[in-house]
């Protein structure tokens, strides 16, 4: 580790890029999760993109951008309709590294330029320091069944500025 990574890229979903997010989901819920879920509730998770064409219809119904570095995806997000932050997604091998910031700085960007007053996030429990420190607050805590197991996440709420978001070019 220590070493610098180029600066990623974002560019919008492609259908082309289904089996490789599809690869970056599971990998992450299934290296990146282990604290807070169990290895059950991780593999029921992961298993949801096992459908690839399912998977990449839900990508391809939102509004997907895909963080890549040296033209190679490396993580993705999703804004569901106007306000949901729906996936938000980075590979284990550059968490930390401020992929997933720039996706999010991205996604509450173009929400604030549309009109959005404000977003909502359903973070796992691995998530919400990370949403937390980006000044989204928990409104309630959630159980769900996904392939046979229950996972607790949290709906989590920010306000936006009418500003665009911190260290997103204008």
């Amino acid at each position: 580790m220590g070493q610098t990574l180029p600066k990623p890229a974002l560019r919008p979903y492609l259908a082309v890029d289904t089996p490789i997010l599809a690869a970056i989901f599971a990998a992450a819920v299934l290296e990146l999760t282990g604290d807070d879920y169990s290895e059950p509730q991780q593999e029921a998770w992961a298993a949801t993109v096992d459908d690839e064409d399912a998977f990449g219809k839900r990508l391809a119904g939102q509004l997907t951008l895909i963080a890549t570095l040296q033209n190679s995806p490396v993580g993705f997000a999703s804004l569901k309709g106007a306000d949901h932050i729906d996936m938000l997604y980075v590979h284990p091998s550059v968490a930390g590294q401020g992929v997933a910031s720039m996706l999010c700085d991205a996604l509450e960007k173009l929400a604030s330029g549309r009109g959005t007053k404000s977003l909502i996030v359903d973070a796992s429990d691995t998530a919400q320091d990370f949403f937390r420190k980006r000044g989204y607050v928990a409104q309630q805590r959630n159980t769900v069944t996904v392939n046979g197991e229950w996972l607790a996440n949290t709906t989590m709420q920010k306000t936006l500025s009418d500003n665009a978001a911190p260290g997103v070019p204008t």
